[in-house]
C-alpha cells in the first residue's frame, strides 16, 4: 500500500514526463516499472487514462500527422514506427484505415519528394527498387513516377 502523499508525489513526476512530450501508455510504463511500484503506478496510469492525460488512441493520431507534416515515409514504416512505441496493433490499423485516402495521398507525395530528391544520382529503376524496400506501394511509386 503507499499514502496519497506519494500517489501525489509518483503522479506528478509521470505528469511532468508526459506534459513534457506526448508519451504513449507503454512508454510510460517502460520508464516507471523500475522505479515505482507496481500498484502505483497501476493506480497512476489509470488515474491519468480518466483524466484523459494517457489517451492512445489520440496519440495514434497526432504521431501520424507530425509524421505528415514533417517525414517521408509510407504507410508501413509509420505502422512499424507506432508498433515500436508499444501501441495497439488494432488501434493503429483501424486509424490507417479510416484515413486510407488521406494517408495513400501522403505515400505517393512522400514518393514524389524521395524520387525528386534521388534522381540526380540514381537511375529511376534504382529508385523504384529503393523505395519498395522501404515499404511503399507499387501503385503508389508508379503514380509518383507518372507526376514526376
Amino acid at each position: 500500500m503507499y499514502t496519497i502523499e506519494e500517489f501525489d508525489k509518483e503522479k506528478t513526476k509521470v505528469l511532468r514526463y508526459i506534459l513534457y512530450k506526448k508519451r504513449s501508455e507503454y512508454e510510460i510504463r517502460n520508464k516507471f516499472n523500475k522505479i515505482m511500484d507496481n500498484n502505483l503506478l497501476e493506480d497512476i496510469i489509470e488515474y491519468l487514462k480518466e483524466a484523459n492525460y494517457i489517451n492512445d488512441k489520440e496519440y495514434i493520431e497526432k504521431t501520424i500527422n507530425n509524421f505528415i507534416a514533417l517525414k517521408n515515409l509510407c504507410i508501413k514504416e509509420i505502422k512499424y514506427k507506432l508498433i515500436a512505441k508499444g501501441l495497439n496493433k488494432s488501434d493503429i490499423e483501424d486509424y490507417i484505415y479510416e484515413n486510407k485516402e488521406e494517408l495513400e495521398q501522403y505515400e505517393i507525395k512522400s514518393a514524389e519528394n524521395i524520387i525528386y530528391k534521388k534522381s540526380s544520382s540514381m537511375e529511376q529503376e534504382e529508385i523504384k527498387q529503393y523505395l519498395l524496400k522501404k515499404g511503399y506501394k507499387i501503385e503508389n511509386i508508379e503514380l509518383a513516377l507518372d507526376i514526376l
